[in-house]
């Protein structure tokens, strides 16, 4: 079945879903879930082709095993409807060559999400049988960012509403009147039309590098020819 065309989409809790079972899936590993206690394995997955993570510089470097990673992704979520990991597919152009698939993946998920979100990004390459015929790439990132030390930071913070003087306003209950803000920027929606262009660009780009490499092997070629 063709996967849809660069779907994003958030992991939740809530719908009974697991970001440790996600990265499973994608992976084709067997991971034990500790929320659960259960282990997620998918036998009838085929066609993984690679996986890899990617981390930022201040994420703890046990974070580069599935298995620690989407554990310790999971147990910072403490609500019942909590949003875990957001999940994306990539359609892979046909025209990409198979060696180029980990490249062009990796080289997106690091410009778009790692070194300048400080996300982790876990993605895999699938290449379902017949070869070639629909492949794509699974990302599974992280919803929270870190600190200097590696440790997660919360989603979000309390900002106080001010009147036109500056000052806190008081609810008649006595409290004052709040607001929660993210404290990342991640969940602008417009971040996802965003990726999509900048994963658009960077296909064109490598499409055009392959019939730049296809041209230079044909001049040398023709020149050997002679």
């Amino acid at each position: 079945m063709p996967c849809p065309h660069n779907e994003i989409s958030i992991v939740q809790r809530s719908q009974q879903q697991s970001a440790v079972a996600a990265a499973a899936y994608r992976s084709g590993e067997k991971l034990f879930c500790e929320y659960d206690q259960q282990v997620k394995h998918y036998l009838e997955k085929r066609g993984i082709v690679h996986n890899e993570i990617l981390l930022p510089a201040n994420a703890p470097r046990s974070y580069a095993d599935r298995n620690t990673l989407w554990n310790a992704a999971e147990a910072v979520e403490k609500q019942w409807n909590s949003q875990l990991a957001r999940r994306w597919v990539l359609t892979i152009p046909r025209e990409i060559p198979p060696d180029q698939y980990a490249v062009l993946v990796r080289e997106f998920c690091e410009q778009q999400f790692v070194s300048t979100k400080g996300m982790i990004a876990d993605f895999a390459i699938h290449d379902p049988h017949p070869p070639g015929h629909n492949p794509h790439a699974h990302v599974l990132l992280t919803m929270r960012a870190m600190d200097e030390h590696g440790k997660w930071l919360p989603k979000s913070r309390k900002v106080y509403d001010l009147d036109e003087n500056g000052e806190r306003i008081k609810l008649p209950s006595g409290r004052w009147k709040s607001h929660k803000e993210d404290t990342v920027d991640w969940n602008d929606q417009k971040y996802c039309e965003i990726w999509r262009h900048e994963w658009e660009v960077i296909q064109k780009y490598s499409g055009h590098k392959d019939n730049d490499r296809d041209a230079t092997k044909i001049s040398c070629r023709v020149s050997n020819d002679k």
